[in-house]
């Protein structure tokens, strides 16, 4: 983003089109909060948030990486389906609350980051969370699915 707010202001003003009626410094932030405004819009457009890429660059579900400590057949087939229900349950949220259940927990994006990308406030994506948080133990409790963390 800073190079190319520089080259973008060098640019700008090799073609003497700086309007000198403001200030300067004003001037370069406008232009870098546009450079990163438009950034997150072309984010925004990215693919739907169903896969990842492991450690070794391998494209992978989101749900594969809660951690397997099972040591038998019958825990490994238990572990499936709960990450099966958990799947489904997230699958099941409205689409805006499951967009930030996913980057908030799979990406470990922040809530400001979240605002920024879904192009909503702060507040908004926090709430978005609240409410996900909230169905989230509906769906669980209808579907008698009990956590323990």
């Amino acid at each position: 983003m800073f190079q190319e707010t520089f080259f973008k202001v060098i640019q700008t003003l090799k073609k003497q089109q700086y309007n000198e009626e403001g200030k300067f410094l004003p001037w370069i932030l406008r232009i870098a909060k546009n450079l990163i405004i438009d950034h997150f819009r072309k984010v925004k457009k990215m693919p739907s948030i169903s896969t990842v890429i492991n450690d070794e660059g391998e494209e992978t579900s989101i749900f594969d990486i809660i951690p397997d400590n099972t040591d038998n057949g019958k825990d490994a087939e238990e572990t499936k389906r709960f990450k099966e229900s958990i799947r489904s349950i997230v699958n099941d949220l409205p689409q805006d609350q499951k967009e930030v259940v996913i980057m908030r927990t799979y990406y470990d994006m922040s809530f400001k980051e979240i605002a920024e990308i879904t192009n909503v406030s702060i507040n908004t994506s926090l709430g978005r969370m609240r409410y996900a948080l909230i169905n989230l133990k509906k769906m669980l409790e209808e579907k008698n699915i009990e956590i323990y963390i």
